[in-house]
């Protein structure tokens, strides 16, 4: 009788341990029977109760996920070759059609992989390096020559960098709403120049401040021979303007030593 009592208390046990089930506070469960979802999501945290055996708990996160990837070399529309690094945060909004469609997190980021990447590298093409690097509200004038020319000119920019990422996180929105997926937002970590481009930028700037270091020595020369042409000028009227005095000076003073010698005399 006691073995049967045990036996019965055991069934018991493994039968309400299967019944009940915990929902921790950043998570969210969907119930399957059989492989076909029932009911709608539990979103709230607590002990909850499925019936044993038939009916499957599938635990997913509540909480915002971060999405990283690897820097991708994308060509520009006027040819230039650059990294971009991106990053995004999402959540399971639907974890129901979440687990239709992605089922899991691991298949969910090789889909946010190409739904990104994709976004950003048509964005990158259609675009110039300029409209990737620089924001739309940048508004200063710059100088592409040195000041003596006094020659300026303003790049208008039409989207910029911080509408770039309006323009990748609208576009991937659109295709992930389909799978239960939120997306936040979309950054821009990084942008860089390849090293064949970069090597070719940095020469040009290396030679663009060498023209630019010749060209501040030469104007340097002629300001320092204008100065010593003027010193010379000024020292010549100085000393023509001290020998006049002198001479007449020295005159004055014969003419009254001569009056007094007559005089004298």
């Amino acid at each position: 009788m006691n073995k049967i009592l045990l036996i019965i208390l055991a069934i018991v046990v493994v039968i309400g341990y299967d019944a009940f089930y915990i929902v921790d506070e950043g998570e969210q469960t969907v119930i399957t029977q059989f492989g076909e979802p029932i009911g709608e999501s539990k979103q709230d945290a607590g002990l909850a109760f499925k019936l044993p055996f038939v009916q499957k708990v599938h635990y997913f996160d509540k909480k915002i996920l971060k999405w990283d990837d690897e820097h991708n070399e994308i060509p520009t529309q006027d040819k230039m070759y650059i990294w971009v690094d991106t990053t995004a945060r999402w959540r399971i909004k639907d974890p129901l059609l979440f687990l239709q469609t992605m089922n899991n997190i691991g298949r969910a980021t090789e889909r946010l992989n190409d739904l990104i990447n994709g976004a950003v590298r048509d964005f990158v093409t259609k675009n110039n390096l300029v409209e990737i690097i620089r924001s739309s509200d940048w508004d200063k004038i710059y100088k592409l020559t040195t000041e003596s020319t006094q020659q300026k000119q303003r790049e208008s920019i039409k989207v910029g960098r911080d509408k770039m990422s309006e323009i990748v996180m609208e576009r991937v929105s659109r295709n992930s709403t389909s799978f239960g997926i939120e997306i936040l937002d979309v950054l821009v970590k990084r942008i860089n120049y390849t090293t064949q481009v970069r090597e070719t930028v940095y020469q040009r700037m290396i030679s663009e401040r060498q023209r630019i270091a010749e060209q501040k020595r030469s104007e340097g020369e002629a300001e320092k021979a204008r100065i010593l042409g003027n010193m010379e000028r000024q020292l010549k009227d100085i000393e023509s303007s001290a020998y006049k005095e002198a001479e007449e000076i020295r005159g004055n003073a014969d003419a009254r030593a001569t009056e007094i010698y007559g005089n004298a005399y």
